[in-house]
């Protein structure tokens, strides 16, 4: 059974919120427009937790152990990467239902053990991979899965920021402690990832990878993890892909594009814009534009505003939380990532630090379990 985004109402589910920064934000407006009571807000201080709730309307400001152990039925982790893991199995063994910002751990085995956990649970467990509710993106899928573009040749995509450019752009997550080993990738090249098999309907089964790390510190600290990536990948059918990754990329604010090739035609889509689906023919080109009246069937219901009328990351951030709770409910929405998916991408992600390490091909497993 699917849900429509756009009718869902969960105005009896009480949300608790870990982490008081940007993303905090966005998952708290998710939240209340999904109808949600956005209870509590903890964050790394009292004086930290109060401000973040009065800022963001959040009806009061907890302690960590007030959510984890209180009454809330899901618990969002908007915490640094390290962080993300005890938090969600602490969260997970209390019986509650858990939104995780990716990466949801730094390492392949622990976000396979908190995707185990949540299973064996039975509770909600997703990831934001909220790119995959962007209409268009719904759509290029669909005419993937309809053969429209005949057999997966080649792929060639992107995500490129540059919000790291300057030598003293600095950020917690270029940190080993709170970051990780890995940023470029785990913080961006895993949307893109998730949304290349997303789309393509199959997995990425080899790859090979460099990357660089510009800076050695960053307005006086050590930089623990990678600026750029580039990947040549290798799918379940042979296609073959390559993908860039940079946090250095001037002029590119969030710059993510998927362009898959078939024997029949090619589909491109560009997160800057949302609203545009490119389709290449032989014979010539077209753009297609959201209209849920010409979509593809089960496409329309990630449209929540009129045509003409632009939608864009919030709006694909709402549609991705209105079906996390549908799914509290107990539907079933199609397309719904989940810690299965959060733990695909910390697989990616080692695979990808091994090749650019030992400079080699490797192989991934999809269907590893540890």
């Amino acid at each position: 059974m699917t849900t429509d985004v756009t009718d869902t109402e969960v105005g009896t589910i009480r949300s608790g919120f870990l982490g008081g920064g940007f993303m905090a934000q966005v998952h708290s407006r998710a939240a209340r427009a999904a109808g949600a009571d956005t209870a509590m807000l903890a964050s790394s201080s009292p004086e930290r937790a109060r401000i973040a709730a009065g800022e963001l309307g959040i009806d009061r400001a907890a302690m960590i152990d007030e959510i984890l152990d209180g009454d809330v039925d899901v618990v969002h982790i908007c915490t640094p990467n390290a962080t993300h893991a005890a938090l969600a199995l602490r969260a997970i063994e209390a019986g509650k239902n858990v939104v995780c910002e990716k990466p949801l751990a730094t390492t392949f085995a622990d976000a396979r053990r908190l995707a185990d956990a949540a299973a064996a649970r039975g509770v909600v467990a997703a990831v934001p991979f909220v790119y995959r509710y962007h209409p268009m993106v719904r759509e290029a899928r669909a005419i993937v899965a309809a053969g429209e573009i005949g057999a997966l040749l080649t792929v060639d995509c992107g995500y490129l920021q540059d919000w790291m450019l300057r030598p003293d752009d600095n950020d917690w997550r270029a940190t080993s402690t709170e970051g990780g080993p890995s940023r470029a990738f785990a913080d961006i090249g895993s949307h893109l990832c998730d949304l290349l098999e997303f789309v393509a309907g199959e997995r990425i089964v080899r790859l090979t990878s460099r990357t660089r790390r510009v800076y050695e510190s960053r307005d006086g600290q050590p930089v623990a993890n990678e600026d750029a990536v580039a990947i040549i990948v290798e799918l379940a059918s042979g296609a073959l892909g390559t993908l860039l990754i940079s946090q250095m990329a001037a002029g590119r604010k969030n710059a993510l594009t998927l362009e898959l090739h078939g024997t029949d035609a090619s589909v491109r889509f560009d997160q800057e814009r949302p609203e545009e689906l490119w389709v290449g023919e032989r014979e010539g080109n077209r753009t297609l534009f959201r209209d849920p009246t010409t979509a593809h069937p089960g496409v329309a219901r990630f449209s929540r505003v009129p045509v003409g009328h632009s939608q864009g990351y919030q709006d694909a951030f709402n549609g991705f939380v209105a079906d996390v709770y549908a799914a509290i409910g107990g539907e079933t929405p199609d397309g719904l990532p989940t810690f299965e998916d959060g733990a695909r991408a910390a697989q990616l992600t080692e695979a990808v630090l091994r090749a650019a390490a030992e400079e080699r091909w490797v192989d991934v497993d999809a269907s590893a379990r540890s």
